[in-house]
């Protein structure tokens, strides 16, 4: 009887872990993937004249992106405070022997090693956008551009180890990291998940965003962009008149 009592007892417990449960809230998966895209977008342009006003544009998009994850890591969900996963180096060791141990230790939100990899980013980003910046407004000469190019390579870098570090932490953990930031469900128990995705906020962030991008193409050059002159619609306009 006692064995019954017991093996059912498992299997409560069992069940009860591997539910789903809402980890991330959508203002965090909304950042998540638009930092994913002005990145990505960004550093495929950064060569091209013609796409400069799009590089710029996403540029200041990954700034304004980094200072409201910034406060949502203070004022946010549980599990999107840097309260919540930033360690110190010790709890980063534990978790790096867990993980070539072959038993890593579970945390529903981010582990130690992904709370590096964040903040690293973070601090990354505002270290492009503000060379960025101050290139784009020729306040450096040619060291500056440099400058610039090395914290964009440094992050893809990063950026690689982290999409790496994700697909293994995936298979060690048996769990889709990448799914989890689309739905933001993980395995917990029911109280560990948060109450509430805050999809006003997310909302939100994402008219502000769509909304730069709006003025920026109102505000961009009309016209075809060859042997690198740019025609607006000003002197477009002059033209006609002269006509």
């Amino acid at each position: 009887m006692n064995t019954m009592s017991e093996s059912r007892d498992n299997t409560v417990v069992a069940e009860t872990k591997t539910r789903q449960v809402l980890v991330w809230d959508v203002p965090v998966r909304v950042f998540h993937w638009l930092m994913v895209l002005s990145f990505a977008g960004a550093y495929l342009t950064a060569e091209s004249e013609r796409w400069r006003l799009l590089h710029v544009t996403l540029g200041y998009t990954m700034a304004g992106l980094v200072a409201f994850r910034i406060l949502w890591g203070l004022v946010g969900t549980r599990y999107a405070r840097f309260s919540s996963f930033v360690r110190g180096p010790q709890a980063v060791m534990h978790y790096l022997r867990s993980l070539l141990s072959g038993r890593p230790e579970h945390h529903t939100g981010h582990n130690p090693a992904g709370a590096l990899a964040i903040l690293a980013l973070l601090g990354l980003t505002a270290a492009v956008a503000v060379t960025g910046w101050a290139n784009y407004n020729e306040l450096g000469g040619d060291w500056l551009e440099e400058v610039h190019e090395a914290f964009a390579n440094i992050m893809l870098a990063i950026v690689g180890v982290h999409v790496a570090a994700v697909i293994l932490s995936s298979w060690l953990h048996g769990e889709n990291l990448v799914r989890a930031m689309i739905n933001g469900r993980k395995p917990g128990r029911p109280e560990e998940g948060i109450r509430s995705a805050w999809r006003t906020v997310a909302a939100l962030m994402l008219a502000a965003v769509l909304g730069f991008w709006w003025l920026q193409w109102q505000g961009a050059p009309s016209g075809d962009v060859g042997d690198g002159v740019t025609v607006t619609s000003k002197a477009a306009h002059h033209g006609h008149d002269d006509d």
